[in-house]
């Protein structure tokens, strides 16, 4: 974590926008490959078909037959207490919120609207967005393959297998913390199963909690024994993050070593690739914005770089925080939470800004309060204050809210700009350029 970050501090504070540009292309390529080899290896393993999306709802021939993937799955699923994959487990409102609030508040994300910033006129910036979603679709029409195709994987390989024959991948997982094995029945064989197998129809842990080993004390199996109270209701034994089932696929799929390297590869440049973007504009925004602006508009460019520096430092302390100590254990959660505020702070300001000329300063501010102080209050409340599923507003999760409070957000804003007073006639005609330009290949404002 702290290695990661110096490097992120070296490159963004010596580099910045130019650098981190040309390092964040490079990132993507092997992000990119290193997400996507790995699934085409296993899709081929599994269906027979190279391409991930099509194996996906293709025929399942790993055991010599061919049955529909979504079918085997399904049928794996149910016999073992889950229910079915195409079922889902959220219900139609939570997903189609959580769906709203990451689409919306990928358009929010400050580290994406400063992209735009880096190109040469109008023209550029329209290619440059459908270049983008091009590229963000290769990645997220194969992480559904992905996962369908690691829980086959997971399934196969674990359920049913005596723990001394189990895959060394296991047992090297077991040794990080991330997979654990509790023998209930002693007979040295790992069971998995899910709720619907345990008595009280709702919770199918082996034990509470994330594993706690007991040292280096070994079972009769050779399992590494655990401190955790065992949940003796339901007959599953076997633990396993959530996180780790990324990692976890390419050596469950039979990879080649050089392939697992490559996944590691992608997993440290997404990683850096974020982070640099977001260092870049959390640090501008307070040397430039905050410092130069506000408190002191004298600061010369020296200061402000010193002081746009001293905030990327200050930053990467409490990334590290919190990349040590996560505010959820399923790291997926918590970028959840992050497009959620996203939403419910920055989209509806741009989208306002952009399309209604009433949109106002006092408008923009109270919106923006308003919305991400409902979402922070609700993700707080249901995260760590300690509120349970049953309380649900409308059913909807800390996940999903980013979307209710994004609707929030408009509302404030729209009422307020109409109860003060309009914005100056200058912004007015800034609008105008900004959905008229001049021309495709204008000069770009002076942001």
């Amino acid at each position: 974590m702290v290695i990661g970050a110096g490097i992120v501090f070296f490159y963004a504070g010596l580099g910045g926008m130019k650098g981190i540009t040309y390092t964040q292309v490079a990132q993507y390529c092997v992000m990119a490959f290193a997400y996507t080899i790995p699934a085409v290896f296993i899709a081929i393993a599994l269906t027979e078909n190279f391409i991930p999306q099509l194996g996906f709802i293709g025929d399942y021939k790993a055991d010599g037959g061919a049955e529909p993937f979504l079918d085997k799955l399904n049928g794996i699923n149910e016999g073992l207490g889950f229910t079915k994959y195409t079922d889902g487990s959220l219900s139609t409102i939570d997903m189609f919120c959580i769906t709203a609030a990451l689409m919306c508040g990928t358009a929010g994300l400050p580290h994406v609207i400063v992209r735009f910033f880096t190109v040469k006129n109008v023209k550029a910036v329209r290619v440059s967005a459908c270049w983008t979603l091009a590229f963000i679709a290769v990645i997220y029409l194969t992480a559904p393959a992905i996962g369908a195709f690691s829980r086959v994987n997971l399934i196969a390989k674990l359920n049913g297998t005596s723990y001394a024959e189990s895959p060394q991948w296991f047992k090297d997982f077991e040794e990080t913390g991330q997979m654990a094995w509790v023998d209930k029945n002693g007979d040295g064989v790992i069971q998995y199963s899910g709720p619907g197998k345990s008595e009280s129809k709702k919770s199918g842990k082996a034990f509470e909690g994330k594993p706690k080993f007991d040292g280096e004390k070994r079972g009769a199996s050779g399992e590494r024994l655990l401190q955790n109270q065992v949940v003796t209701n339901n007959p599953n034994e076997l633990y396993f993050g959530n996180d780790v089932m990324v990692m976890a696929n390419p050596h469950m799929g039979g990879l080649p070593k050089w392939a697992i390297a490559l996944l590691m590869a992608g997993c440290i440049a997404a990683a850096l690739s974020t982070a640099a973007g977001l260092l870049l504009v959390l640090s501008t925004s307070i040397s430039h914005d905050l410092m130069k602006k506000l408190v002191n508009p004298n600061l010369t460019d020296k200061e402000e770089v010193r002081w746009a520096r001293i905030a990327s430092f200050g930053s990467l302390l409490v990334a590290i925080y919190f990349g040590v100590n996560p505010p959820s254990e399923f790291v997926a959660k918590t970028v959840a939470f992050a497009f959620g505020l996203a939403a419910s702070s920055f989209f509806p300001t741009l989208l306002l800004g952009i399309f209604s000329k009433r949109m106002n300063r006092e408008g923009a501010i109270a919106g923006m309060v308003a919305g991400i102080g409902f979402t922070l209050a609700y993700i707080i409340y249901f995260q760590f204050g300690g509120g349970t599923k049953d309380q649900y507003w409308f059913g909807i999760s800390p996940e999903g809210i980013g979307f209710v409070g994004m609707l929030v957000n408009f509302m404030v804003s729209g009422i307020v700009s109409l109860m003060t007073k309009e914005p100056p006639q200058e912004v007015k005609d800034l609008i105008d350029h900004v959905r008229y330009p001049d021309g495709e290949d204008s000069a770009p404002i002076d942001h």
